[in-house]
């Protein structure tokens, strides 16, 4: 008996970015001390992130927090090209 098995190398296999989700998650639960921003590689961000939540008293937390929704929602492809190539650092 011959056995045949079909294989289609043709196919592609969908985009999937390796830093969106762990950004996203760390810029809603600990966006605050900017560690989203260090996890990507923006020292001076997080650093600035760091140093207005301390001065304004939290207030700036916020940004952490729209940053991750920001994250989260983009699809994998544009959050690469925006955030990973581009180097964006603010939203």
């Amino acid at each position: 008996m011959e056995e045949t098995t079909q294989q289609n190398y043709n196919q592609q296999v969908p985009y999937k970015s390796e830093k969106k989700v762990a950004a996203g998650v760390l810029g809603i639960l600990i966006g605050s001390l900017g560690i989203h921003k260090f996890y990507l590689g923006y020292t001076k961000a997080g650093i600035i992130q760091l140093i207005a939540t301390f001065v304004t008293c939290g207030i700036a937390s916020v940004i952490g927090l729209i940053e991750g929704i920001i994250y989260l929602t983009k699809s994998d492809e544009e959050f690469d090209r925006t955030y990973v190539q581009g180097k964006k650092e603010w939203f």
